[in-house]
């Protein structure tokens, strides 16, 4: 999950966030745009007829991206598949799932669902164009023809066979329903996608430096992220096995110390916070249900003069929704969904009316999968209140 995305709204029931990357994408794109293609395909036309088509044309394009994710988020829903969002970002888009396909058949439909609807897309664009020019003009059916090309090239990229690609996907779950091994399947596939990764650094350092083309860097770009991506999934696939049928429950902390959201800096570093060893607390309002996280770290930041009157929900990180689960939840589902930085995030454990009655640290996970690979109980004492984190 990219963190500091902006939430714009929902589509059909489900949320869309934005990147702030995803803006560098929309003045790439509009640039290119405007400053080339348009002007080279119709030279002599007013800079702003160039600007104001390609501008269109690049947000028009990211539309198309938010309409390919829309694909596999509805194709996931219908399959039974939790769908947290949807986040535009910098190389793209990327429909965050609460958790896997429970077979192969739903896991391929949701794969191709993305590159089908592209495919359909960049047709109809194209099929459009030409007859339009007349009525909409040449510069207006040009920008046509880039997009459905573009959505036509989105298509064939995303079936490239290597997670966490479409293709990659598609792989995964031919290789699953073959095999009725879903680790081994994931394994290949993300083994595969570190290739592509690998491939599209070499193809775009050649293209950086035979033709000195700065495409060749987007290729590098693509590249890089594909590996990384990869390495994560094979990570995951590990997690996921490791930690079997785990519920929270089997990992969490019970009882935390909690800081209340109306309570100063003073008042809970002089009581809670002074007999606790952690220094990552969750953070609860008057009910008892979880709105943020803080450190000490955090509370350190605050001057003395100012810890008196200074209330902890003032200074508290907000506490995404995917961040808070029940104890029953998959541990598996949970650990590989949310992204958990050591010292700096907690999942908040609720009950059925959203009480805190715990909390998952990093901490936390690393010790369940290191005891269960070690064939150790989950916990060898009784665990007192307090924090892991």
């Amino acid at each position: 999950m990219l963190r500091g995305a902006i939430p714009i709204g929902r589509v059909a029931g489900i949320r869309i966030a934005v990147h702030w990357s995803l803006f560098a994408t929309l003045v790439l794109l509009a640039s290119l745009l405007s400053m080339s293609l348009l002007p080279g395909q119709y030279p002599g036309r007013p800079a702003p007829h160039y600007w104001l088509t390609g501008t269109l044309t690049a947000a028009a394009f990211i539309l198309t991206l938010a309409a390919h994710e829309l694909a596999h988020s509805a194709v996931a829903r219908r399959h039974g598949v939790a769908v947290d969002r949807i986040t535009l970002w910098l190389l793209g888009g990327m429909s965050e799932l609460r958790e896997e396909p429970r077979d192969p058949q739903a896991d391929l439909r949701i794969a191709l669902a993305g590159p089908v609807t592209s495919l359909l897309v960049g047709a109809v664009l194209l099929a459009v164009a030409y007859p339009a020019e007349q009525l909409i003009g040449p510069l207006a059916a040009t920008a046509l023809i880039w997009l459905g090309t573009a959505n036509l090239v989105l298509a064939v990229f995303n079936m490239l066979p290597g997670a966490p690609l479409d293709g990659g996907r598609v792989l995964r779950a031919v290789l699953w329903r073959h095999s009725g091994d879903r680790l081994a399947a994931t394994t290949t596939a993300a083994r595969s996608g570190r290739g592509v990764g690998l491939v599209l650094i070499l193809l775009g350092g050649a293209q950086a430096i035979l033709l000195g083309s700065a495409g060749g860097l987007w290729l590098m770009l693509l590249g890089w992220f594909l590996r990384t991506a990869a390495n994560v999934e094979l990570m995951t696939a590990s997690a996921r096995h490791r930690l079997g049928e785990l519920r929270v429950a089997d990992a969490m902390t019970p009882r935390p110390v909690a800081a209340a959201a109306a309570s100063t800096v003073d008042e809970f570093t002089t009581t809670a916070a002074a007999s606790s060893h952690h220094r990552l607390f969750p953070v609860v309002d008057q009910n008892m249900q979880p709105v943020g996280r803080i450190t000490l770290s955090d509370l350190a930041r605050t001057s003395p003069r100012e810890r008196g009157r200074t209330t902890i929900g003032s200074l508290a990180r907000p506490l995404p929704d995917a961040d808070i689960v029940t104890s029953d939840a998959r541990l598996a589902d949970v650990a590989t969904t949310v992204l958990l930085r050591p010292g700096l995030d907690l999942i908040a454990v609720v009950d059925s009316e959203r009480h805190l009655t715990g909390i998952v640290t990093a901490t936390d996970l690393v010790r369940v999968c290191d005891r269960t690979a070690l064939g150790l109980p989950l916990r060898d004492h009784p665990t007192a209140p307090g924090n892991s984190g």
